[in-house]
């Protein structure tokens, strides 16, 4: 009987082809694109006209300003001009768009903030590594929704006013264009620097605090500062507080120095610029 001979070690089997010669002909049936900025921006829209708090905010938001506002041209009535005392009739719609900029330092603040809350953040950013324009596509995409809601909103209440007040004067060209066109920029810029801020906070409740306080606190705080010592603090404050900086868009300034024209608009824009350029650099060295 003769004795077995140990078996030899088979070699693994070689599953890699050599280089330049497998599959030459083979197309993948997924196609390949380079991404850009327009899918972030079609991403980003898919994502705040999903969430119910976009239809809720935005709805509230147009429920205050049509509502306060055709309330008090109704109010006012028929009015003269002796009644109005010549002021821009425009001016009735401050008060809606007031309160209704509330609404839009929300949904600003969710638009980013939410996402860390949820940890969705983690998808998105994995969709697309480029973390600046993640930023950048929730920042044009928010910002043009604002605009236009609120250029629609306060475009139709300031049309209902003038038919209400039949003895209003008339608004210039450039009274039109402030009260419709340049309100409307302020407020989305506000809105927009909430949603700055909501990527630097990443907290909702933290974020909307901060930017309702920093809306309404200089203000408030301004009307309890009797001394005369602190007059000079209390008129910066009422001066640059952000009511007072929408009034100028009316021309019903709180106080005869301060911003004037166009002023408010380059100042909330200056602000959101330097808060980008923050929430830019910590995006790109924080984790998410």
């Amino acid at each position: 009987m003769s004795t077995p001979q140990p078996s030899m070690p088979q070699a693994a089997p070689n599953w890699q082809a050599a280089p330049g010669a497998a599959y030459p002909d083979y197309t993948s049936p997924i196609p390949v694109v380079r991404t850009h900025l327009g899918h972030a921006l079609a991403s980003e829209w898919t994502k705040i006209k999903s969430v119910r708090s976009t239809v809720w905010t935005l709805g509230v938001f147009v429920v205050l300003v049509v509502g306060i506002g055709l309330l008090a041209g109704a109010l006012v009535g028929n009015s003269s001009e002796s009644d109005l005392g010549g002021e821009n009739p425009l001016a009735l719609g401050f008060f809606g768009l007031l309160l209704g900029s509330m609404c839009l330092i929300t949904l600003g603040v969710l638009t980013t903030a939410s996402e860390y809350g949820t940890g969705m953040i983690r998808t998105t950013m994995t969709a697309c590594p480029t973390r600046g324009r993640v930023l950048a596509a929730k920042s044009i995409v928010f910002f043009a929704l604002a605009f236009v809601v609120t250029l629609v909103s306060s475009g139709l209440v300031a049309v209902v006013q003038l038919a209400l007040l039949d003895g209003a004067r008339e608004p210039s060209g450039g009274e039109w264009l402030k009260g419709t066109v340049g309100i409307s920029l302020y407020i989305a810029l506000l809105g927009l620097l909430s949603l700055i801020i909501g990527s630097v906070i990443r907290h909702s409740a933290g974020a909307i605090t901060i930017m309702i306080a920093a809306v309404l606190a200089p203000l408030v705080i301004a009307l309890f500062m009797f001394s005369e010592s602190l007059q000079g603090v209390r008129d910066a404050l009422f001066e640059y507080s952000i009511p007072n900086q929408m009034s100028v868009f009316y021309a019903n300034s709180l106080s005869e120095t301060g911003p004037s024209g166009w002023d408010p608009l380059w100042i909330v824009l200056g602000i959101t610029a330097v808060a980008f350029a923050g929430a830019y650099a910590l995006l790109e060295k924080r984790d998410v």
